[in-house]
């Protein structure tokens, strides 16, 4: 009889440090070292708007905006756009993109973050009537207007792979589209059945490697 409260005692909280454990979850950015001060540089707007017309920041975030009735240039035809290139050019290693997303109620058919490699893109992360999806599937989280969310994107140039985490959690690991060089990018890109207006904000930007 004695021995029973003992075992209690030493089984009770062996059991609630290994439940504990169980309950961790890796965060993405274990592991990466962060890469000190990631330089970006605007990419590319509409031909005809000033810069200010179409981005700003202010108070630590970067609101992009673009109106789906223009384009880049009067030439060539590329579809409407505000975007921040983030970083410089890479062509090996593991690079991990981390920033908060706010998608204001009403955009959709746009692009707020790419990984762009030569002539194609490896990753585009989208928006369609409130959700977030890659490329056109699959969809990475539902309702997320009016809502500001963690986003991490990791790229695997060796492996030539990709993986999104939204709010910490896994979304998508699959093949990158392109070959480098590389360099990733944040804003509002037009795709087919685009809304009339498109914005998107971002804050907390980071780089980091492995």
């Amino acid at each position: 009889m004695v021995s029973q409260p003992i075992f209690h005692q030493v089984l009770l909280p062996f059991l609630f440090c290994i439940t504990t454990l169980s309950l961790v979850v890796a965060d993405p950015t274990d592991g990466f070292t962060h890469v000190p001060s990631p330089s970006s540089n605007f990419h590319q707007k509409h031909y005809d708007v000033p810069q200010n017309q179409c981005y700003t920041f202010s108070n630590g975030i970067h609101r992009f905006w673009a109106y789906t009735n223009k384009s880049l240039t009067s030439s060539n035809g590329t579809r409407a756009r505000c975007e921040l290139r983030i970083g410089n050019y890479y062509t090996s290693g593991v690079l991990q993109f981390e920033g908060y997303f706010y998608i204001p109620s009403g955009t959709s058919g746009a692009s707020i973050q790419q990984v762009v490699s030569s002539a194609i893109t490896t990753s585009q992360t989208r928006v369609y009537n409130g959700s977030l999806t890659h490329y056109l599937s699959p969809t990475l989280a539902l309702n997320i207007y009016n809502n500001w969310y963690r986003f991490n994107l990791i790229h695997d140039v060796g492996a030539n792979n990709v993986k999104i985490f939204i709010n910490g959690a896994q979304k998508f690991a699959g093949n990158g589209q392109g070959t480098g060089p590389h360099y990733m990018k944040i804003g509002v890109y037009a795709h087919e059945s685009a809304s009339h207006y498109l914005e998107s904000r971002w804050r907390d930007i980071k780089l980091l490697r492995r």
